[in-house]
């Protein structure tokens, strides 16, 4: 009996003493933690001593102030209390600048600092390392690769398509209308710019206003950035073992599955369609190179094509930016003009003196509406798409009025800040176009509704003459009346959107 007891003490003596050593590892790791965290903090809290911050939590930084549906608000008081830049504290041991002025955003974006990968990281199991997230050598490869496929030749024949698709979703809202007359536009809006960019950059045929799967993907993009966005706040998400254990790590992941089904066809459709061309190049005809052909005849310095990997990660990033980003713009400048009819009537008579019925929108109309242009830019400073880009300092950095901070500090340059700084727009919440006036002194970074520098938008020109077409064709069409019983609450989602749409009252004109 005495062995038998002794054998069974001895194993559990032996177990009781490795918990005791686990427990004491994980004390010490958590103690190192903790002493890491601190010393963080400590040099963040040197690094930013030149700039203010609004009083904040210890630990839990400015969390209580930026809470989603305030966030925006609370960066215009930041912007008017404190001149150019303050300090934003995420929480205990993470901080950023966040900078608001033109004269910063200008010496920031002339440098060729890298993306901020503690946040746009999150974005990796989405869109991979495309344009968006690229740096150094590779992005400058990859960008020089992709320019051409902006050229104004290749831009120019575009404008129809455009149209097309407008008339679609139009000739849907007048449908719509004749039931109700109010009408949330984000939805029908997004799934249009998707249909335009499937047929621009990716020349694919049919309808994606009407295909099922463009919807799932749409859906799935909506879901993938209310994600990113949970994450970026949640200090337990960071972890990626963690995050990727949790209901929202899986939903995410599933959310990104479905993006990258909708991609994969486009390149497989794509590279089926190209085969047949080079037969038709045997026998003389030729095409022009749209932006997925020259992702799949490009070549990196070695000789080799782009992989797979590379492949599909620039065309997610660009099916993402060239149709979201969009809508929100188009969403917002509608609303706008809704909310302001005495502008919108303004705009619609320049339109139909110049397109008549609009059938025959061409490239060369899109330089004659400059009433149009103006408010289209005053919408676009009130509601800029992109609210938020950051980079981190790869050098030290001095601003024009001496402030200086060390490398490695994470700066976030807010557009949407800027475009709502009083010390840089007088009544900044007020729409008024003749602020872009011919002529008008604006600082060359004080509107930035594509970003600036080396990393502004690819495709700028291309998503300014989607918007052209899509307001113009839209007030030929129908009057817009903003719905007073639903104001749109603009939140920043990786793009501006409203937190409970953006509905409006359209009244078909005889």
């Amino acid at each position: 009996m005495s062995v038998s007891v002794l054998s069974l003490t001895r194993p559990l003596g032996s177990i009781s003493g490795l918990l005791q050593v686990v427990s004491l590892l994980g004390l010490v790791l958590l103690l190192l933690k903790a002493v890491q965290l601190y010393l963080r903090r400590q040099w963040l809290l040197r690094a930013l001593q030149e700039f203010p911050s609004s009083p904040h939590h210890w630990l839990f930084g400015h969390y209580r102030e930026l809470q989603k549906d305030q966030e925006l608000k609370q960066l215009q008081i930041w912007a008017e209390k404190f001149p150019r830049a303050c300090t934003l504290w995420l929480w205990g041991s993470r901080a950023n600048l966040l900078v608001y002025d033109p004269d910063y955003m200008k010496v920031i974006l002339g440098r060729s600092d890298p993306k901020n990968h503690d946040v746009y990281r999150y974005l990796v199991p989405w869109i991979g390392y495309g344009l968006l997230l690229l740096n150094g050598q590779t992005w400058f490869q990859h960008r020089r690769m992709l320019t051409p496929a902006f050229h104004f030749n290749i831009l120019k024949p575009y404008v129809r398509i455009m149209a097309d698709s407008v008339q679609v979703m139009l000739d849907r809202w007048e449908e719509l209308v004749s039931q109700d007359s109010h009408l949330e536009i984000f939805e029908h809006i997004s799934v249009m710019t998707l249909d335009t960019i499937m047929k621009c950059a990716f020349s694919q045929p049919g309808n994606a206003q009407t295909d099922r799967n463009s919807q799932f993907y749409i859906q799935a993009i909506d879901d993938v950035k209310k994600l990113f966005c949970s994450r970026v706040r949640n200090f337990f998400y960071q972890n990626n073992i963690i995050y990727w254990l949790t209901p929202e790590g899986r939903r995410n992941h599933q959310a990104c599955q479905v993006a990258h089904q909708h991609t994969d066809q486009v390149i497989k459709l794509r590279k089926v369609h190209l085969q047949e061309q080079e037969e038709l190049e045997k026998v003389g005809r030729k095409k022009h190179l749209d932006f997925l052909d020259i992702l799949l005849f490009a070549r990196m310095k070695d000789g080799s094509p782009l992989s797979d990997k590379d492949l599909r990660a620039e065309v997610d990033t660009f099916m993402f930016e060239g149709h979201d980003t969009t809508a929100s713009g188009i969403s917002w400048i509608l609303y706008a003009l809704a909310a302001h009819p005495e502008h919108q009537e303004r705009c619609r008579k320049e339109i139909q003196s110049l397109l008549g019925d609009g059938t025959s929108i061409t490239w060369d109309h899109l330089d004659q509406m400059p009433y149009t242009t103006m408010c289209i830019k005053e919408a676009l400073r009130l509601y800029p798409p992109v609210p938020q880009v950051s980079r981190k300092l790869s050098k030290p950095i001095t601003f024009p009025d001496g402030r200086s901070l060390p490398k490695g500090v994470i700066v976030s340059l807010s557009i949407y800040a800027l475009h709502h700084n009083p010390k840089v727009w007088p009544n900044p919440e007020v729409f008024d176009p003749s602020r872009f006036a011919p002529g008008s002194d604006i600082h060359s970074h004080a509107f930035l509704p594509f970003s600036g520098g080396s990393r502004n938008c690819i495709g700028k020109h291309f998503a300014m003459n989607e918007l052209k077409v899509a307001v113009a064709l839209t007030l030929l069409r129908f009057e817009l009346v903003a719905d007073s019983s639903r104001v749109p609450i603009p939140i920043p989602e990786i793009v501006l959107k409203s937190n409970n749409g953006i509905h409006l009252q359209l009244r078909k004109l005889l």
